[in-house]
């Protein structure tokens, strides 16, 4: 019993410090950008030692993409979240308006993960990771649009799930990115309301 004690109150500690470390990198990319931080710089802000990271994450890449996973996650979650009201009949301009209300639109965020991408595009491997974790969000995205309705109810020129879930990640991109320059977030979330809105249904608010 007392071992067993011992391995919970450890675990409990683990959790949160990589919850801290995660916390802290976040400020610190934001503040300064992703190719500007050490490792150091992340331990005096979350006051932990180099062991405390190594013990969490290889390298400054690992954290981060445990940082873009989580908000990953949470886009998912939200999308999910407004899709799962209309259950199989759903009403897109609807659900498109509970999407847009809800989604993560955060300027520290998006900074952060607009100097992950630049980073990204200059090495192969950290790519391919990133690759891998947007595919999983584009999946998640493709899932939910398929519990909600059937494919053939598209518009035609998407043709089918998974061109729907890249056209969706790809307007969000294109939003947030202008959000990145003027900061006006209402304004976003306007334009990819009616971005979405075209793209899943015929133009008019009607599907495909």
């Amino acid at each position: 019993m007392v071992a067993e004690a011992t391995t919970k109150r450890v675990t409990r500690r683990r959790v949160r410090t990589r919850a801290n470390l995660l916390d802290a990198a976040f400020a610190v990319f934001a503040a300064k950008g992703f190719g500007r931080v050490s490792i150091e710089e992340v331990c005096e802000a979350a006051g932990y030692s180099r062991g405390a990271f190594y013990s969490n994450f290889d390298s400054l890449d690992g954290l981060f993409f445990a940082l873009y996973q989580e908000r990953a996650d949470l886009i998912a979650e939200q999308v999910a979240g407004a899709l799962a009201l209309d259950g199989p009949d759903l009403d897109v301009p609807a659900a498109v308006d509970r999407v847009t209300d809800v989604l993560l639109l955060d300027l520290d965020w998006l900074l952060v993960k607009t100097d992950f991408l630049v980073h990204a595009a200059r090495d192969t491997a950290v790519a391919q990771t990133l690759l891998g974790h947007r595919a999983r969000l584009r999946g998640a995205i493709a899932h939910r649009l398929a519990r909600a309705r059937g494919p053939a109810e598209l518009p035609a020129v998407l043709g089918d799930l998974d061109a729907a879930a890249y056209a969706v990640v790809a307007a969000y991109d294109g939003v947030t990115t202008q959000l990145l320059l003027d900061k006006d977030v209402e304004h976003a979330r306007v334009w990819l309301k009616q971005l979405l809105t075209a793209l899943l249904t015929d133009g008019s608010g009607t599907p495909g």
